[in-house]
């Protein structure tokens, strides 16, 4: 009888040469470690791989075995019960090492034994088959869905706003486990990061001193159907409640210039109300996050073409 648990799981995951110090820190705020140069992660955390701009896959474990015919012999165990399937090689770890002659052969073979109608093109299961440290496992494959290409059109736009997946991908490092957790992005700007987050389920407000930036990101939440009640006007020092976690693209346009003083008494307000901090800064602000009393976990950065953004994920030093 087939059955839909597992005994682990595999997240494969791409990224650009541009993003990838940001797909690493996602990814190991996500996961708690970082992650392997072979493009997978091994874990026992269940996760909607939707969630990350960068995961591709997640893939259930069932069947694990140390050459292919294991695989194959376990795999006769499985009965879809009349659901149509295919097989499929996950090409990361010790995949790439085999011709995709091979590859198509291991699929045929291991889909021979399954019992359940074989169906290429629009299966109700897919099976991934990948080789990871010498041994073999078989699962279920589950394909992201790109939800932030979703949120690229809206109302209202920054020309230098961030992009929906940098976007997403700094809510999964400030919170990387949404249950219970207040957040918030003090400069919120058109609303990028808000409408990420809510799109994940998380609990986040956003403010901004730009009455223009207000209006803007309320109209882009009701775009998609989240209320304009969650942004308010006002200025970040001013915040008297406290956030588990803030997301905070400091202000860097023309019309936004910030004197280190009135940087000072922004972060030091920031530390003051959120108890975990992503900053990012076109400018290198190490010294003056360290001063406004910050501990820095993680630092990298983030570019398109010679824009560049720099990030740090910060605690307060209380």
């Amino acid at each position: 009888m087939y059955k839909e648990n597992s005994c682990g799981y595999i997240y494969t995951y791409a990224c650009h040469e541009n993003e990838r110090r940001l797909c690493e820190m996602e990814l190991t705020a996500l996961f708690g470690h970082s992650p392997n140069t072979e493009g997978y992660i091994a874990t026992d955390k269940r996760m909607d791989p939707s969630r990350s701009p960068f995961i591709s896959y997640r893939i259930d474990i069932l069947l694990t075995g140390g050459d292919p015919g294991s695989v194959t012999l376990q795999a006769a165990e499985l009965d879809l019960q009349g659901a149509t399937f295919k097989v499929v090689c996950i090409k990361r770890g010790g995949m790439l090492a085999f011709s995709y002659e091979e590859q198509r052969e291991l699929e045929r073979q291991i889909g021979s034994r399954i019992r359940g109608k074989a169906d290429m093109r629009t299966p109700e299961v897919t099976f991934g088959l990948m080789l990871i440290d010498g041994n073999w496992l078989l699962g279920i494959c589950h394909a992201a869905e790109s939800v932030w290409l979703r949120h690229k059109s809206k109302p209202r736009n920054y020309s230098t706003g961030l992009s929906t997946a940098v976007a997403r991908a700094l809510v999964n490092i400030a919170v990387p486990e949404p249950y219970a957790v207040k957040a918030i992005d003090p400069c919120c700007g058109m609303g990028n990061v808000l409408i990420e987050a809510l799109s994940m389920g998380i609990d986040i407000v956003g403010r901004d001193i730009n009455p223009l930036a207000v209006r803007g990101a309320r109209i882009n939440l009701c775009h998609f159907g989240y209320g304009d009640d969650r942004v308010s006007l006002g200025d970040l020092n001013e915040i008297g409640e406290l956030y588990d976690a803030a997301i905070v693209d400091m202000p860097y346009n023309l019309c936004s210039v910030l004197s280190p003083v009135e940087r000072g008494e922004m972060l030091r307000s920031i530390r003051r109300f959120s108890q975990r901090t992503v900053i990012v800064s076109t400018e290198q602000l190490e010294k003056e996050i360290v001063d406004a009393g910050f501990r820095i976990h993680d630092y990298g950065t983030v570019s398109k073409s010679s824009f560049v953004r720099h990030i740090w994920v910060c605690g307060a030093n209380r």
